[in-house]
């Protein structure tokens, strides 16, 4: 991952996480398996977010036991390896000049450490833009939270993974995603793919445009040999920062495509063209 910098979204008084949290080492991974994991809610108690990771914590997290924290509660517990933590920040790249912000959804083990940023950091996935709306990631938060896990159990069996190329390791697994679905909504192509026809003239496989409800039910369901795209970006509000783009298994929520790339007049938010020619001659 690039260096990025975070601000716990819910604190009273911000405290950054200056620059990339560092990979757990073997202890502090086995330290995670044993640990209780505390989900940290906002502390609006009127807060949509509280209401979704409640919703998807109790529907898909299974490695480890868990609870529903206060923030005042990760500071007290925070330095305790017997915890982890699942927490909501606020991000932004040094690379990026345009100084984009992101929520990420971040999965920390508890450490002794005084800064946040030397808390080992699990996993860390980019969940929307800054001024999205909740909902516009709510319903697929299972997928997500499930991917998380399945990535703490690769590395807890194998940590010599951990850090490797971190997200793009995944794209090991492109070559498969000609055999599988793809489900898009329509809102997260670009406008040089926003229409069945385009994508098919480049990307000649299996791949649907559908609505929110029908990549939820996927996930809730496990449809199997189904991905679901999952874009974060400012959308058509501005012209630059960065877009990241993934697919995960619906029935599996292994990842199958990771990329991002600096928004520009040629390379708007969205999925690109350039992704579907990836993902066709992948090997």
């Amino acid at each position: 991952m690039k260096t990025k910098f975070s601000i716990l979204l819910f604190l009273a008084s911000a405290l950054a996480l200056n620059g990339q949290a560092p990979f757990p080492n073997r202890d502090e991974i086995q330290q995670f398996m044993a640990s209780k994991t505390c989900v940290v809610l906002e502390a609006n108690q009127f807060s949509a977010y509280n209401v979704y990771i409640r919703r998807a914590v109790e529907t898909y997290w299974n490695i480890t036991q868990y609870e529903f924290i206060s923030v005042d509660e990760f500071e007290r517990r925070r330095r305790d390896p017997a915890y982890s933590f699942i927490i909501l920040t606020q991000t932004s790249y040094e690379r990026d000049k345009a100084g984009t912000r992101y929520h990420f959804i971040n999965l920390l083990q508890g450490k002794n450490v005084r800064p946040l940023n030397e808390m080992p950091e699990i996993c860390a996935i980019p969940m929307a833009f800054i001024d999205d709306d909740e909902y516009d990631y709510s319903y697929k938060l299972g997928a997500i939270l499930s991917f998380m896990q399945k990535h703490a159990s690769m590395i807890s069996e194998n940590p010599a993974l951990t850090g490797r190329r971190y997200l793009r390791y995944y794209n090991i697994n492109t070559p498969q995603v000609r055999e599988k679905t793809i489900l898009v909504a329509k809102e997260d192509l670009s406008p040089a793919v926003s229409a069945i026809e385009r994508i098919r003239a480049i990307y000649p496989h299996r791949i649907e445009i559908v609505d929110e409800a029908t990549i939820e039910k996927a996930i809730r369901e496990k449809t199997p040999n189904t991905l679901i795209l999952h874009k974060v970006g400012p959308g058509s509000r501005r012209n630059a920062g960065l877009t990241f783009k993934m697919l995960i298994g619906a029935d599996d929520f292994d990842m199958y495509y990771y990329h991002q790339h600096t928004m520009s007049k040629s390379r708007p938010d969205g999925l690109l063209a350039d992704d579907l020619r990836r993902m066709a001659r992948a090997k």
